[in-house]
């Protein structure tokens, strides 16, 4: 996917490829929020367009050519999602995000034993596990913010069927070494899950070469639209897991005596699917296929490290997460609430992500209530970088 792929400011300078970076009356609207969700290019709006009007049909039912044509389209983009991480589709199992994905494995694989999770992680990778039952265990982290693997080694037993990492941090960046996490797992006989929601919008995957279990990710932090995701898991381990949900679509033969069920992936594709969402995820498949994901990453880091060095030499601020974070930057001005500042920003028309990010435990082992967030997309520029910066100066003129 990234040979031959074009330079982010070749392709993606020219902002109009997102109407969504504009205000009602035309003025730039610097996004600085991707980690919470990414706006849409215009290929990717345009094929939801087409898919909910002139091309839409059901899928997988209808006999009929428009149907028949609406389920390529469908199994295409399925086949996209694999390529995009490096799997098989069938392997890929399309789900409403990744908070389904993982709710999917914590209810449905059959070894419920410990997981070992870490203090880093989204709520949609504790909450599950919790209640589906699984005995929780918790891994601290380094001092710059990383999981530490060192002491997840040291933490795990036999006992442990599963560990399910981020795969990137929603509010650190810190990338995992998950290749490593994989062998440690496996070296008890545990599994390992991956949430790669903020990992896929911005580094190259390749589930094969990690040799992780499962991985889940959204396609609205990949530009692409909210309510589809995708579950990979290997398909030895979804072949052992019995159906979370039932109803239409993800049956062999149905019978008020028994009913069997259809292979993996239908096997977890109860009902009517997404249809349109799953075409827009391709499209937006291919549209960061023709960028290059190795492209995005050294862009977004280039606006990582000039944020950071920035915010950096300003005696008030704290920053949070390692110098190499992943297109995202959490800090913190003293005296100055992040709602405060988000509100200010706001007015001159800055988003920021101000919060807890749905990551309390985070912060209560950082002993704050909540971070400024400041996070990259493909579209984001020097620009955006600017007016955040000229922001947080009028705030702390306004607060000093």
């Amino acid at each position: 996917m990234e040979s031959g792929a074009v330079s982010v400011a070749d392709t993606l300078s020219r902002k109009a490829d997102f109407p969504g970076l504009l205000t009602a009356d035309g003025a730039p609207w610097h996004y600085l929020d991707s980690a919470a969700t990414a706006q849409k290019p215009q290929a990717v709006i345009d094929a939801m367009s087409r898919a909910m009007g002139a091309d839409y049909a059901t899928v997988h039912r209808g006999v009929y050519a428009r149907s028949a044509e609406m389920t390529l389209a469908y199994e295409d983009a399925r086949r996209k999602i694999a390529r995009l991480i490096g799997g098989s589709e069938a392997e890929v199992v399309f789900t409403r995000g990744a908070t389904e994905a993982i709710n999917l494995v914590a209810y449905s694989y059959p070894d419920k034993g410990r997981v070992l999770l870490s203090e880093l992680e989204h709520h949609s990778n504790i909450v599950p596990w919790q209640l589906a039952g699984w005995q929780v265990d918790v891994c601290p982290l380094t001092a710059d913010g990383r999981i530490d693997l060192d002491v997840a080694e040291a933490m795990l037993t036999r006992e442990h069927t599963m560990v399910s990492f981020a795969h990137v941090s929603n509010v650190l960046g810190s990338v995992l070494d998950a290749k490593r996490a994989a062998e440690l797992a496996h070296s008890v006989g545990a599994k390992l899950l991956l949430d790669g929601c903020q990992a896929v919008p911005r580094l190259p995957v390749d589930v094969a070469a990690l040799d992780c279990d499962f991985y889940a990710f959204s396609a609205h932090k990949l530009y692409g639209p909210t309510g589809i995701g995708a579950l990979w898991g290997k398909a030895e381990l979804l072949d052992m897991m019995p159906p979370w949900q039932g109803g239409g679509a993800m049956i062999d033969q149905v019978g008020f005596a028994r009913t069997t069920y259809a292979p993996p992936p239908q096997r977890f594709e109860a009902g009517t699917p997404a249809i349109v969402e799953a075409i827009a995820f391709g499209a937006a498949f291919d549209f960061v296929s023709a960028i290059g994901l190795d492209a995005i990453h050294a862009h977004e880091a280039r606006l990582v490290a000039q944020t950071r060095a920035a915010l950096g030499a300003m005696n008030d601020v704290t920053l949070f997460g390692p110098e190499d974070s992943a297109g995202i930057v959490s800090f913190l001005i003293d005296g100055i609430h992040p709602h405060d500042l988000g509100t200010i920003l706001d007015e001159a028309n800055v988003a920021i992500r101000a919060g807890h990010h749905c990551a309390q435990p985070l912060m209560a082992k950082l002993g704050i209530p909540a971070t400024a967030r400041a996070s990259f997309g493909i579209y984001s520029d020097e620009d955006d970088v600017a007016a955040l910066l000229s922001g947080i100066e009028r705030t702390r003129r306004i607060f000093g």
